[in-house]
């Protein structure tokens, strides 16, 4: 983890302290940012950096009627 950019380590951190036993939690990508003090852009490229690292899995949710929800984000350690 130490060759990934300060912003994905911020994020991952923060998804951490908010991830439930499995490793899962869903903010808002507006959330994220608002918490961190950071662009949205910023938090998206984040995110991108920790998928392709492999220490995060980014998964679409819906609601019942089909219309998008929040993602679903699950950690790997």
């Amino acid at each position: 983890m130490a060759d990934l950019p300060h912003r994905a380590r911020t994020v991952y951190m923060y998804l951490k302290d908010r991830a439930d036993k499995d490793g899962r939690c869903w903010p808002a990508i507006n959330t994220v940012a608002r918490d961190l003090s950071l662009s949205r852009s910023t938090v998206k490229r984040a995110v991108a950096d920790l998928i392709r690292a492999g220490f995060l899995r980014k998964e679409a949710r819906y609601r019942e009627n089909g219309s998008k929800s929040s993602c679903l984000y699950t950690l790997r350690e």
